[in-house]
């Protein structure tokens, strides 16, 4: 029996003319732009659609975009194709995604879902302003050996991708420090990342001051599937659980390597990335060899579900 889960991904999969193809061809994607422009009160879609590639990348940009752009394609194909995907019983999206997965389950309205993307982007920018920080990847090294590498040089784990793919973060001359040590230890790979801040660990501390009062403000319901968490690895299932992590979720690690295990351990053996790039399916892949994957980011990829 197929139990499915549908997966989004976070900042890092945007590209220029994302969603241009969708937008031309389905009403209810080219709805989906159009009302997130009327909420955020200027052209996003442009933006997506156009460029220029510096300006897309920026954190304001990217996570609203990032997220219009998932929903546009997730409405795409109810549109085309709404018998051909199977009902999720699970959702969980890569820390800016699980705004996304938050928003097809219901507990999470489109239009606050767009704002609230926009304010915690700008907010972790300022926050990397007033903070400077950096982010690695370390390839090839076990969890357990990093976290001791870590807890020595000050830095913290900012995303459990998959075995062997650790993003950490901290401060910057603490980041450098850690990434000479773990190649002196036997990583494979560790290289900076080009990102505007210190993401996923304390330094964004001034941006979950600043989102707290914002997300209390939202209106939030239970979801009508159950979403997890990032920094738990466990379900969201009511109101209180997703406020909860969306304000944890800023400063803490995304636990996304627990998270598919977790989905596995519940008996899902199909995967669903829904948005632009193939990242979290990728990542899926290295975590089990026994589940399939389906990527739908595009008009190609919505109409051969009719296939």
């Amino acid at each position: 029996m197929t139990n499915s889960a549908y997966i989004f991904p976070g900042q890092g999969s945007q590209y220029v003319e994302m969603g241009l193809d969708l937008y031309n061809k389905y009403p209810s994607a080219k709805a989906v732009f159009d009302r997130a422009d009327e909420v955020l009160g200027f052209r996003l879609s442009k933006l997506c659609f156009e460029g220029p590639e510096e300006e897309l990348e920026l954190t304001i940009n990217a996570q609203p975009a990032l997220l219009v752009m998932s929903i546009a394609t997730f409405e795409a194909v109810c549109e085309f194709a709404p018998e051909a995907l199977p009902k999720p019983a699970y959702a969980a999206g890569h820390s800016l995604g699980e705004y996304t997965a938050l928003t097809v389950a219901g507990a999470l309205d489109f239009d606050d879902a767009v704002a609230m993307a926009r304010e915690r982007g700008r907010l972790m920018y300022e926050a990397g302003l007033r903070e400077p920080g950096a982010m690695a990847a370390i390839i090839g090294m076990s969890r357990e050996i990093l976290e001791k590498i870590c807890r020595e040089t000050g830095t913290y784990i900012a995303n459990l991708n998959c075995p062997g793919q650790i993003v950490i973060s901290g401060e910057k001359e603490h980041v450098t420090n850690a990434v000479r040590i773990t190649k002196e230890r036997g990583a494979k790979l560790a290289i900076k990342l080009q990102v505007s801040g210190a993401f996923h660990s304390p330094l964004m501390s001034s941006a979950a001051e600043g989102l707290e009062p914002y997300i209390k403000r939202k209106k939030i319901a239970d979801p009508n599937i159950p979403v997890i968490g990032n920094t738990t690895a466990q379900e969201l299932t009511d109101a209180g659980t997703v406020r909860d992590e969306l304000l944890k979720q800023v400063c803490n690690c995304v636990r996304w390597d627990d998270t598919v295990r977790y989905l596995l351990s519940r008996g899902v053996n199909n995967f669903i990335e829904i948005g632009p790039g193939e990242v979290l399916t990728g990542l899926v892949q290295r975590i089990s060899d026994d589940v399939t994957t389906l990527n739908i980011g595009d008009c190609d990829a919505v109409e051969a579900l009719k296939l």
